[in-house]
């Protein structure tokens, strides 16, 4: 293999590990908020 190739795939790999590392980062700043439901609706009998 060349250098260039071989700097090619350092690059790379480095910037997969790198921008899953800040993916995670900021996905652990999110806020997942549960959205309101009506119990009623959900406790509805079969026969309706």
């Amino acid at each position: 293999m060349e250098t260039w190739q071989i700097i090619a795939i350092f690059v790379a790999v480095f910037g997969v590990v790198i921008g899953n590392l800040m993916l995670l980062k900021h996905a652990a700043k999110m806020d997942f908020k549960v959205p309101k439901s009506d119990d009623n609706e959900d406790k509805k009998s079969p026969d309706e």
